[in-house]
């Protein structure tokens, strides 16, 4: 597929939101890359797979009228962000505000270059990070600083056992 601009992502950004506006969705990012045209997809509350399908089919549609790379072959993936999500424009990060994320700035940013806190704000400019460090706990980063972020899941700890006595309890063996 070779290099897309920015600019052909921001015309598609511009073609798709309207259309997957009108089901209730709200687009999260298009990306064009390796032969895939991914366009994630999202909503209050989660997306589920019957809303996929109809977007996608309106995604192809709207695709095959305005081929975003004329004369070169993609593949169409409409996709939710997960549970880890990547985070590249401002109103992701605005919208991921109060989540566990992890970020790495580029080289030569002023600090650490890899950060894992909660994101405790996000404006035009840039982002809020609070982590763990008893220094400086609070850290701002320019979002032209950034070389990537995402949000973090933890999976919650496993519930203890009270003890071996008790597995014969819990199993109803004798």
């Amino acid at each position: 597929m070779g290099v897309v601009t920015g600019e052909v992502t921001g015309e598609l950004f511009d073609l798709i939101g309207p259309a997957v506006g009108a089901l209730g969705l709200d687009l999260v990012d298009v990306e064009l890359m390796g032969g895939v045209a991914r366009v994630v997809l999202d909503r209050s509350g989660g997306i589920d797979l019957d809303a996929l399908g109809e977007a996608t089919r309106m995604v192809s549609a709207l695709l095959d009228a305005h081929d975003p790379v004329p004369g070169q072959r993609y593949t169409l993936e409409v996709t939710s962000p997960g549970l880890e999500r990547p985070l590249r424009r401002p109103e992701h990060f605005m919208r991921a505000v109060g989540s566990l994320v992890s970020v790495r700035t580029k080289p030569g940013a002023v600090g650490d270059r890899r950060l894992r806190g909660v994101l405790v704000s996000a404006d035009d400019t840039g982002i809020t990070v609070h982590t763990d460090d008893p220094m400086e706990a609070e850290h701002r980063i320019a979002y032209e600083e950034l070389d990537r972020a995402r949000t973090v899941f933890e999976w919650p700890a496993p519930r203890q056992r009270s003890g071996a006595g008790n597995v014969a309890a819990e199993t109803g063996l004798r």
